[in-house]
């Protein structure tokens, strides 16, 4: 499976991070290739290019946060889960969210 997303919350300092190295380690475990960008104060980190969306089976949105650059996601599936949920849970929500996927084919 392979999996793009973006973490964001409103410092961008903590959670944001935390999330998308959480979602990256959870996603090595199972063996997928999960890629996730960082947006807050510092910028774009680890940025998902157009390329790697378009190749993507899903992209994951952990933020209730305005995304920049989601036109780049266009087509793909777009899954929007709580920031707080991808750091406690990350390989139940990977699991959820290919699941929902499979399930929308």
């Amino acid at each position: 499976m392979k999996v793009v997303g973006v973490s964001a919350c409103p410092a961008g300092l903590a959670h944001t991070p935390m999330a998308a190295k959480a979602l990256m380690k959870a996603g090595d475990a199972l063996g997928w290739d999960v890629k996730i960008e960082q947006q807050g104060s510092m910028g774009q980190i680890n940025a998902v290019t157009a390329a790697e969306a378009k190749a993507a089976d899903f992209v994951l949105i952990a933020s209730d946060q305005k995304i920049q650059g989601m036109d780049r996601f266009e087509g793909k599936p777009v899954i929007r889960i709580d920031i707080n949920m991808c750091i406690k849970a990350p390989e139940a929500v990977l699991k959820k969210c290919a699941a929902a996927v499979e399930a929308r084919k």
